[in-house]
């Protein structure tokens, strides 16, 4: 049987403030959701139709964390947001806006 480990939510956890040598970028936060899946920010959204649509799952995703798509809608809805959120790290820009060596900083 495997072993379950420690796991803390925020009535768990008291932070005392004080000084600290620790400087916020040095901090690391990540975890692993399973075997395979790291989160570099922990935190997973709630699965709550007022909370977690493909908007906060995209924004949570960039940051390092987890969004959940909720149930309270139709299984098309569902694939729709969840399309949103795998495919907004792979936009296409149809008309890039571009520039030449040659153009000028006034042209620009």
């Amino acid at each position: 049987m495997a072993e379950i480990s420690l796991g803390l939510s925020f009535d768990d956890v008291l932070l005392v403030p004080a000084l600290s040598s620790v400087l916020p970028g040095e901090a690391d936060l990540s975890t692993l959701v399973t075997s395979g899946i790291p989160l570099f920010l922990p935190v997973i959204s709630a699965a709550m139709d007022t909370v977690s649509e493909h908007d906060l799952a995209i924004a949570l995703a960039r940051e390092g964390g987890m969004g959940v798509i909720h149930r309270a809608c139709l299984i098309d809805e569902q694939v729709v947001m969840v399309s949103r959120v795998k495919r907004s790290e792979n936009a296409v820009i149809l008309k890039p806006h571009t520039v030449r060596k040659e153009d000028t900083v006034d042209y620009v």
